[in-house]
């Protein structure tokens, strides 16, 4: 009998084209898949690309307190601007928690606004992230979910218990493209179900990078692109992870018997 052909797993490309500059505030985030942008802001200050991102949303969901956030922060980010205007641009479509951060006077601001109010707080059992990515993913064209990707603000920083709640939720939703970001770094998973293509911009991000395996060990991670790749690597918390590795490529691939965190630096 002939021997099996090894399982060809699919490609999965990845890049951080939405936050390139644009000419214009309402252009559509660039990028080879022109992918579908939801923003969902978290209880931390706000990054300083927030109104970027916000621009180019297709919609725009807070998490409890980060509607405090939006409020306070963008009129911050926008000084040249009044700030009632900005308040009334950067509306956010939803705001979805257990309700226990956001300030009655921004959730009444909002409310009056039009923005929608989902209260939650009888789910005890879930975070407050967690509750925003599922409701994107339950109110979203099934035709668009896998050409969508959810940016979350304020996702790193703060307690540590809350950014480890934030990695567990992209474990949680493993097949939407999830990105964590800060005003320092990105993270998002690489599942090992797909080979992973990583287009670097980068005139935005890097050269730091990480791979990180939270949740199993790897026995075997392959990679092109870095200064030190790996050749079928063994990695896990006690021994070796990639940490401070550095893009020498506009791409970097990667491809694992393990789901791992990629993380980038951000350039300023």
């Amino acid at each position: 009998m002939a021997p099996t052909a090894p399982t060809q797993r699919p490609t999965m490309r990845h890049s951080s084209a939405f936050l390139l500059p644009s000419t214009a505030p309402s252009s559509p985030a660039p990028g080879p898949d022109d992918a579908a942008v939801a923003v969902v802001v978290l209880n931390q200050p706000l990054p300083r690309f927030a109104p970027l991102l916000w621009s180019r949303a297709a919609v725009r969901v807070c998490a409890d307190g980060g509607a405090n956030r939006v409020f306070d922060g963008m009129p911050a980010l926008l000084p040249g601007q009044d700030p009632d205007e900005v308040r009334a641009s950067y509306k956010p479509d939803v705001i979805k928690g257990d309700m226990d951060s956001v300030r009655p006077e921004v959730k009444e601001h909002y409310s009056n606004l039009g923005t929608r109010i989902v209260d939650e707080s009888h789910d005890q059992d879930t975070t407050d992230l967690h509750k925003c990515i599922a409701f994107i993913a339950e109110n979203y064209s099934a035709t668009n979910k896998s050409n969508l990707s959810i940016l979350v603000l304020g996702a790193l920083g703060g307690r540590f218990d809350h950014e480890m709640g934030n990695i567990n939720v992209l474990h949680l939703f493993p097949s939407i493209n999830i990105v964590l970001l800060s005003d320092d770094c990105l993270i998002f998973l690489l599942s090992k179900m797909h080979t992973h293509e990583i287009h670097v911009e980068k005139s935005i991000e890097g050269p730091h990078c990480g791979l990180i395996p939270i949740g199993m060990p790897s026995t075997s991670t392959t990679t092109t692109g870095l200064r030190w790749n790996l050749d079928n690597t063994s990695m896990s918390f006690g021994g070796l992870i990639s940490t401070s590795n550095i893009v020498e490529e506009d791409k970097v691939t990667v491809t694992s018997d393990s789901d791992l965190m990629w993380t980038t630096s951000l350039r300023k």
